[in-house]
C-alpha cells in the first residue's frame, strides 16, 4: 500500500507540473505587441507616414493645448487644416523616433538597446506610438498671445531639408532643425540628440548593457525654440511641453501575473520631490500648480519618459484628461518677449528611456525616484549598490546574486547562529516535551508552566526559530523590488534555461527547488507543540512553492541559495549542539 501511494503521489505531482507549465503556455505569457519596423523603402516609410497622419486628428484633440501662463483666454482651439505626408525619421545608436511636422510632436520612439522580448531581440521596445491602438506622444508648443500653435487656423506645418536624420559615425550629437515662417517672424524648432554608447567600450560590454557604457546624455533629447521677429512688432508666447497617453496598460511588463509596477504620472514639487499622480486622480480633478524648475514624468515598467523644465524658470505644471479620455501632463513656461528685430530662445529637455539612476540624477534632483522601490527604499538602495558593485567584478547578474546572498548571510550569521541554537536545544528536548504532554494531558495549565520551566531551564528561546525570517524579511521585500525595478537587470541571463532574471522561471524549477529545500530546513527544525500549527507547518513549503512559481527567477534564485546556506547552518549547528548535550547526559 505504500509503494502504491508513493506512486500516485509522484504520479499526481507529476501530472499537477504539466498542468500549470500547460497554463503558463496559454494564459500567462504576455502579450507580444506588434513593432513596426522601419524601412530603407521610401515607400515602406510613406506608408508609415500615413498611417500616423490618419491618426493625426486623434492624436491631437481641440483641447490639447494648455492655456498659457497670465492668459486669462480659454483653451486655444487646435484643429488640423494641414495635412502632413511624411513623417521626419531620425535615428541615433540608442533612439528610433519619428516626429511629425504637424507641431513637431514626436509620435513614434524606440530604444534600439532594449528588445521587446528577449526572445525576439531585433524588435525594439517601443515607448511613443500614434496609431489606432495606442495614443502615446511627447508634445511641445508655442502658444500664448503669438505662438504659433494657438493659431485658430490650426497647428504650423514645418518645413525640414531631409525627412532621414542619422548619428553619423564620429559625430556625437545631431541637430534636427524644423522651420516656419509666418507674419514676419521664422521660428526654429531644434531636437539636439546625442551619442549614446561609449566608443572605449567593446560591443560585448554593450550588449550587456553596462551603465558604464551608456552615455550621460544617451536618451537626453534637447529642445530649443529660436524666434527670430523680424516683424514690426513686439512678439510674446509660452513655451509648453506635455506628455499625452491613453489609458492602457504596461506594454514593458515582463510579469505574467501582472505584478503592481507603478503606472502613472509623477512630478517634482518643492515639497514633494517624487509626487505620483494616477490615472484615477487624473480622473476626479486636474493638477494645477505653479511649480520652480521641476520635471513632469510618465512612469512604466524598467522606462520613464519625462520633460524637465528650466531650473530658473517657474512654470505651471497641470494634468487634464482631453475629450478622447487621453491622459496630458505637462507644464508651460512664463512669457516669453522678443522685440522688433531681435531674436531669443527658449529650451527644454526630453529624457525618453531606462530608469539609470545616475543619468536621472544627474539630469534633475528627484528624478532617480522614478526607480519605485517602495517604502523599504533605504535598505534597497544599499542592496543596489552593492549588487553593483559585485556585478561589476562578476559580470553576470545571476552570481552577483548569488554572492550578495552570501553577504547577507554572513551579516546576519550571528543573529542566526542564536536562534538555531534555540531551535536545536528544542529538538533535543522533545523527549521531555513529550513526557510533560502525558503527564498533563488534562491539564493545559500545569502543561503550560511545566514547558515555560523547562525552557528556562535549558535555556530555550521558544520565538527564537521565527528571528531568522522576520529579520530576512525586510531585506528578502527590499530585493524583490529591487530585482522588479531595476532596468540594469531587465533580461537578464544566468545560464542553462534562465534567459531572464527579472521574469518568472519558464518551468518552474526554481521554486520546485525552493520548496525541497523549504521541505528539509522544516525537517531539522523541531515539532510545534501545537497539532494544528503542526500541520499548518507542514503545508508552508506547498503554500511558498505556488506561491513563487510566477515571482521573478532572480528572487527566487536568492531564496534557494539562502535556504541551502541555512540548511548547512542549521545541520552543523544542530549537531553540534545535540552532541554537547548527550555529553552532559549520559544517562
Amino acid at each position: 500500500m505504500d509503494i502504491q501511494r508513493t506512486i500516485l503521489l509522484v504520479a499526481l505531482a507529476v501530472v499537477s507540473y504539466m498542468m500549470v507549465l500547460q497554463w503558463n503556455q496559454d494564459y500567462g505569457q504576455a502579450p507580444e505587441t506588434a513593432a513596426i519596423t522601419q524601412s530603407s523603402s521610401a515607400k515602406q516609410q510613406s506608408s508609415a507616414s500615413n498611417q500616423v497622419t490618419q491618426n493625426s486628428a486623434q492624436a491631437a484633440t481641440s483641447d490639447d493645448l494648455p492655456v498659457a501662463v497670465n492668459e486669462l483666454t480659454q483653451d486655444p482651439t487646435l484643429t488640423n487644416n494641414a495635412v502632413s505626408n511624411d513623417l521626419i525619421y531620425v535615428n541615433t545608436d540608442v533612439l528610433q523616433l519619428a516626429i511629425d511636422p504637424n507641431g513637431g510632436d514626436i509620435v513614434e520612439l524606440k530604444l534600439s538597446q532594449y528588445p521587446r522580448n528577449a526572445s525576439t531581440p531585433d524588435i525594439p521596445l517601443q515607448l511613443f506610438e500614434n496609431s489606432n491602438e495606442r495614443i502615446y506622444v511627447a508634445q511641445s508648443g508655442l502658444v500664448g498671445t503669438n505662438g504659433p500653435d494657438a493659431r485658430a487656423s490650426g497647428r504650423p506645418l514645418y518645413s525640414v531639408t531631409q525627412q532621414n536624420f542619422t548619428l553619423q559615425d564620429g559625430q556625437d550629437q545631431l541637430n534636427v532643425d524644423l522651420s516656419f515662417q509666418e507674419n514676419g517672424v521664422n521660428y526654429t524648432k531644434r531636437f539636439t540628440l546625442h551619442r549614446g554608447l561609449s566608443l572605449e567600450c567593446s560591443s560585448r560590454e554593450i550588449s550587456q548593457r553596462k551603465v558604464e557604457c551608456i552615455n550621460d546624455e544617451a536618451y537626453q533629447i534637447n529642445l530649443t525654440y529660436l524666434v527670430d521677429n523680424q516683424s514690426d512688432r513686439e512678439w510674446k508666447g509660452n513655451l509648453f511641453a506635455q506628455l499625452k497617453r491613453d489609458g492602457q496598460g504596461d506594454p514593458s511588463s515582463t510579469t505574467a501575473t501582472g505584478t503592481a509596477t507603478y503606472l502613472g504620472a509623477a512630478l517634482w514639487t518643492a515639497d514633494e520631490p517624487y509626487k505620483k499622480l494616477s490615472m484615477s486622480n487624473m480622473d476626479d480633478k486636474n493638477f494645477n500648480q505653479a511649480i520652480n524648475g521641476g520635471w513632469v514624468a510618465w512612469l512604466q515598467h524598467y522606462f520613464v519618459t519625462a520633460w524637465v523644465a528650466d531650473a530658473e524658470q517657474t512654470n505651471q505644471v497641470t494634468s487634464r484628461k482631453d475629450s478622447k479620455g487621453n491622459y496630458i501632463i505637462g507644464y508651460t513656461s512664463p512669457v516669453l518677449s522678443v522685440a522688433a528685430g531681435q531674436h531669443a530662445q527658449t529650451t527644454a529637455t526630453l529624457y525618453a528611456g531606462p530608469k539609470i539612476q545616475s543619468h536621472l540624477k544627474t539630469l534633475s534632483p528627484g528624478l532617480e525616484l522614478t526607480v519605485d522601490y517602495g517604502f523599504l527604499w533605504f535598505i534597497a538602495q544599499p542592496i543596489f549598490w552593492l549588487l553593483g558593485v559585485i556585478h561589476s567584478i562578476l559580470g553576470n547578474w545571476g552570481w552577483s546574486i548569488i554572492a550578495l546572498t552570501v553577504l547577507i548571510k554572513l551579516a546576519f550569521f550571528p543573529l542566526s547562529a542564536a536562534s538555531y541554537k534555540s531551535m536545536a536545544r528544542m529538538r533535543a528536548v522533545a523527549p521531555k516535551m513529550a513526557a510533560l504532554k502525558e503527564q498533563f494531558a488534562d491539564d493545559r495549565q500545569k502543561l503550560s508552566q511545566g514547558m515555560m520551566e523547562l525552557y528556562k531551564k535549558e535555556k530555550i528561546n521558544p520565538l527564537g526559530g521565527c528571528l531568522p525570517i522576520l529579520v530576512q524579511m525586510p531585506v528578502f521585500l527590499s530585493l524583490y523590488w529591487v530585482l522588479l525595478e531595476s532596468v540594469e537587470i531587465r533580461q537578464a541571463p544566468f545560464m542553462f534555461w534562465l534567459t531572464d532574471l527579472s521574469s518568472k522561471d519558464p518551468f518552474f524549477i526554481l521554486p520546485i527547488i525552493m520548496g525541497a529545500s523549504m521541505f528539509v530546513q522544516q525537517k531539522l527544525n523541531p515539532t510545534p507543540p501545537d497539532p494544528m500549527q503542526a500541520k499548518v507547518m507542514k503545508l508552508l513549503p506547498i503554500i511558498f512553492t505556488f506561491f513563487f512559481l510566477w515571482f521573478p527567477s532572480g528572487l527566487v534564485l536568492y531564496w534557494v541559495v539562502n535556504n541551502l546556506l541555512s540548511i548547512g547552518q542549521q545541520w552543523y549547528i544542530t549537531r553540534k549542539i545535540e552532541k554537547s548535550m548527550a555529553a552532559a547526559n549520559p544517562s
